[in-house]
């Protein structure tokens, strides 16, 4: 195997892989990057676009895909069923970020990584938004002495940019999924236990449960008690409507692979772009034991599959040890695993994300306040 100083992105010239690309080039012009893909003719125009790079031809549903190439890191943007570029990176000691793996997926390739010994970390950094969620709940957590409960709530706009993989998790919103509710892991329904969130924008909505590998990582991250990710359309109707055909069984009863079109044209039909926006609620205790919730929002102009770049670079800079900090030791780690806040601030507010309710300076709550939604860090 040929050892050459590059960073591999698997699925590169896709939707999200292609911001990813040239987000690393502005941020990085002098690392190599391969865009690697089925269609090397469309990998090799993003590498002539870009520069300092080149097109590899890559098949991530044929074992041992990497053919001989030991670039620095991998980057997987597209899905990888049957984990075989996480096991050929893993098998050569690469480091992996992976942005792809919804918690059931997470969960499977994790248990194929159990008995093998880690030469590189391994970072699934598939949470909300490339782990951008996970790693301002864990800011917010950080302003308390000790946060008990975390909701992560998502407003998707159906006018956004997304490609099909972004709507995968929502083909299985029949299945109920375990969470993480007071001290236990439970059983979930999606589209349950409603709550009311005003966004960023002002929209308020009732949102409700979906499952995110954030509700897998946090409570051992943050050691909360209760986790829970909920989800809410900017279109009461598609909301509502989601909503019924999930909980009347009418969802599941279409869940077949004949009925995957139909599924599809419901739910995948994007559009040229809009806001993406976050509401993050931490509560839990001051260090004198005072009840406190903090709130923390998040608001990407550019739509989700920006948010989800931008996230996937914070988490290569963290692998490669980019953002200030020693590189993870070879580990399985998520993006709540000691994130750099500062970096992470920076990095969004570059990019025009604007973060409400946390300081730059030393990432405590600008105002402390469970009604209130907090001043601006942009």
């Amino acid at each position: 195997m040929t050892t050459e100083k590059s960073i591999l992105l698997a699925g590169g010239y896709g939707l999200v892989g292609k911001q990813v690309a040239k987000l690393i080039r502005q941020r990085h012009p002098d690392l190599f990057l391969l865009i690697a893909g089925r269609n090397l003719k469309k990998a090799d125009a993003l590498a002539n676009e870009l520069g300092n790079a080149r097109g590899v031809q890559l098949d991530v549903t044929q074992p041992n895909p990497l053919k001989g190439k030991q670039p620095s890191a991998v980057v997987g943007l597209v899905n990888d069923p049957g984990d075989y570029l996480l096991l050929d990176a893993v098998n050569h000691g690469i480091p992996c970020l992976d942005v792809t793996r919804w918690p059931e997926r997470l969960r499977e390739s994790m248990a194929q990584l159990v008995d093998k010994p880690l030469q590189a970390p391994v970072l699934f950094a598939s949470g909300w938004m490339g782990g951008i969620a996970a790693v301002m709940a864990v800011a917010a957590a950080q302003t308390l002495a000790k946060a008990e409960r975390i909701d992560i709530s998502v407003l998707f706009s159906l006018k956004d940019k997304s490609g099909p993989n972004s709507v995968e998790y929502m083909d299985r919103l029949a299945t109920p999924f375990e969470a993480m509710v007071d001290g236990q892991l439970k059983r979930v329904f999606p589209y349950t236990d409603p709550r009311t969130i005003t966004f960023p924008g002002g929209y308020t909505t009732s949102v409700y449960r979906f499952d995110t590998p954030d509700q897998l990582t946090l409570p051992q991250t943050t050691e909360a008690r209760t986790v829970a990710a909920r989800i809410a359309f900017d279109d009461a109707f598609s909301t509502g409507l989601l909503r019924f055909l999930t909980r009347s069984g009418i969802w599941k009863l279409v869940s077949g692979e004949r009925f995957t079109p139909l599924r599809r044209s419901l739910l995948y039909n994007p559009g040229s772009g809009a806001s993406h926006e976050i509401h993050i609620a931490v509560a839990g205790k001051t260090a004198d034991n005072a009840p406190l919730q903090t709130i923390v929002t998040i608001a990407d102009p550019k739509g989700q599959t920006h948010l989800t770049a931008l996230g996937t670079v914070l988490q290569l800079e963290r692998l490669l040890g980019l953002d200030g900090a020693l590189p993870p030791s070879p580990a399985i780690v998520y993006p709540d695993t000691a994130p750099q806040m500062e970096h992470a601030l920076r990095l969004l507010a570059e990019f025009g994300v604007t973060v409400s309710g946390l300081s730059k300076a030393d990432n405590r709550p600008l105002q402390q306040n469970a009604e209130a939604v907090l001043p601006v860090c942009a």
